[in-house]
Formats: structure tokens, C-alpha cells, sequence
């Protein structure tokens, strides 16, 4: 299908800006330019019961996490839990900058939305960002009771960078037995080890993500070469996909990540996992966030809300 004609307005007016791309900047400068940025295309935040700061304890200190109830639910309702962790490459966003994604999220599907404000790279290499990952996730999991959750009802999710740390927890998850995850939410995830697959050649420029972006993101993320070979890297290499909960992965068309989204639905079905994939068609790498411009970027966050929902009513509680 062709681009579609929202995606290509989208793209016309960020040629006109002149931004500078982002593999040009220190990655400081980055996080500024992608604050700057998102506002554009954000859809208006819907009214949510309530938001609140917290801290996971970590090894290394506290990593900030920031709790989402939806409005109309009494402080004393246990809620299912949606850990979510924002994209960037692991070197840009924040809680802040996927504010506005995690209230449509927790408005949409009725559970608490925990985003996790994880260590960035290049202060912080990998794995410092998946050990935030599963240090918050199991933090939430103990810290149930007082955050107002119910344990019994997890999901785990994210975008592209942050789909990568959701898959990765769901893979510790199952080894170390606990928690029950009821569901990876993984949108357009950042999977293999390389930058070799078709769509990362086919749509190097043009589509917003570009390959010289990708590159930059992964150089500054990895600590050395050898991290290609670690599954908490690229959990598409993992040897064991089977017992993984279920999972919607969502990808778009123009986005040069959609060979990594659809070899890893490949890989979990083949290991018996149920998994649905939505390919959107005409889509570039950031639509799922750019609801106020795009419509499939709603339709893409009803279709997730919509299989969060299904996931935790389907919990034996």
C-alpha cells in the first residue's frame, strides 16, 4: 500500500522544520530535540483518576516509575497492571515524554499504567536498561498492596526500544518462575541483533526512523560487540521462546523495525505461543504516538486497550 496520506502530510511538515537528525546531536541535545518535537502530533490526554511518583528500589539506587489509575475507580480497587517502558533507542525519552501514551493507555483499558523511567545510554550502557526493567517489574509485582494492584493480573509492553525491555521481561519472567505475566503488549519492538533485514534497508530514509538514527541509538547502547550475542540485547535470538504469555505485536508498513516485529511473532507462534500481529498498513515508526495526527494511530491504541482488557478479564483472580 502506499504511504498513507496523513503519515505523508506528517513527514512533509517535519522536512519543512529543518530539524536537525538526531545521529548529528550529542545525545543531550537529542532528549531536548525529542521533548521539542512529540507535542505536534500528541493527542489530546484524556481525563484519568490520578497520577503519582514513586521509586522502585534497585541495586544501584532508585529507578522513578509513575503510577496511572483510570477515574472512577475507589483507591481501595485492586487494578490490573500494565509495566510500561518508553521507546528512544535507550538513549532518548522519558516518563514525560510518553505522559500523554500512558494516560491514553490507562484511560482506554481500565488497568493502572506503571511507566518505568529506566537508566539511559551512553552514560549507561547495556544491560542497564533491561536490569531497570526487571528490577522495576518485580518492585511493582512485591509493592502490589500499596500501589493498589492486583499481582494476579500483570501485562508487561512498550514501543520499539521499550517493546525490546517488555520482551526481554517476559522471557526472565518465565525462568525465574514468577510473576504470571498475562500479556506482552510489544509495539514495533526493536528484536534482532543486527540492522540486516530487509525493511531496515529498503526503508533506510524517508520514513522518519532513519538507519544512520538506528545505528546511532545501538552504538551508544551497546557496551561492545559481544552484546549482539546476549538475548536481553536481541530476544530474538533467545534459544527458548516457548511458554511466553501472549502477545499482540503491532508494526507498521514504512517502519524499518517491521522485519524485527513480525520475525518475533514468527518465532513465539512457532514455539507455541499465541500471538496476533497488526500490520498497519501505510504506517511509519512512531504512528502508535501520533494519534493527534494520524488515525490509525487511535485505531492501533484501541486495538492494544482492547487486548489488555480481553488479556486480564481472561485471569482466574
Amino acid at each position: 500500500m502506499a504511504l498513507d496520506p496523513q503519515v505523508k502530510a506528517v513527514l512533509e511538515m517535519v522536512a519543512k522544520a529543518n530539524r536537525p537528525a538526531y545521529n548529528t546531536l550529542s545525545p543531550k541535545e537529542a532528549r531536548q530535540l525529542f521533548i521539542e518535537t512529540r507535542p505536534a502530533s500528541t493527542p489530546t490526554p484524556p481525563e484519568i483518576g490520578s497520577v503519582r511518583n514513586v521509586g522502585a528500589q534497585a541495586s544501584h539506587g532508585v529507578i522513578p516509575l509513575r503510577v496511572y489509575r483510570p477515574t472512577g475507580v475507589p483507591d481501595s480497587t485492586r487494578l490490573p497492571a500494565y509495566v510500561y517502558f518508553h521507546g528512544g533507542g535507550w538513549v532518548i525519552g522519558d516518563v514525560n515524554t510518553h505522559d500523554v501514551l500512558c494516560r491514553q493507555l490507562t484511560a482506554a483499558s481500565g488497568a493502572s499504567v506503571i511507566s518505568v523511567d529506566y537508566r539511559l545510554a551512553p552514560e549507561h550502557k547495556f544491560p542497564a536498561a533491561a536490569d531497570d526493567a526487571w528490577a522495576a517489574t518485580k518492585w511493582v509485582v512485591a509493592q502490589a498492596n500499596e500501589l493498589g494492584l492486583d499481582a494476579s493480573r500483570l501485562a508487561v509492553g512498550g514501543d520499539s526500544a521499550g517493546g525490546n525491555l517488555a520482551a526481554v521481561c517476559a522471557i526472565l519472567a518465565r525462568d525465574a518462575g514468577e510473576p504470571d505475566l498475562a500479556f506482552q503488549l510489544l509495539v514495533y519492538p526493536r528484536t534482532a541483533p543486527d540492522e540486516d533485514s530487509a525493511s531496515h534497508h529498503a526503508l533506510a530514509e524517508g520514513y522518519m526512523l532513519t538507519r544512520k538514527v538506528i545505528l546511532w541509538f545501538h552504538d551508544h547502547y551497546r557496551a561492545n560487540d559481544a552484546d549482539r550475542d546476549d538475548f536481553r540485547y536481541a530476544p530474538l535470538i533467545a534459544k527458548d521462546l516457548s511458554r511466553l504469555p501472549p502477545a499482540l505485536i503491532i508494526v507498521g508498513e514504512y517502519d524499518p523495525l517491521r522485519d524485527d516485529g513480525i520475525a518475533y511473532a514468527s518465532r513465539l507462534r512457532s514455539a507455541g505461543c499465541v500471538v496476533e500481529l497488526a500490520d498497519y498498513a501505510g504506517m511509519v515508526h512512531p504512528f502508535f504516538s501520533m494519534g493527534g495526527a494520524i488515525d490509525a494511530g487511535r485505531r492501533a491504541m484501541t486495538q492494544a486497550t482492547g487486548a489488555l482488557r480481553r488479556a486480564f478479564e481472561g485471569v482466574k483472580t
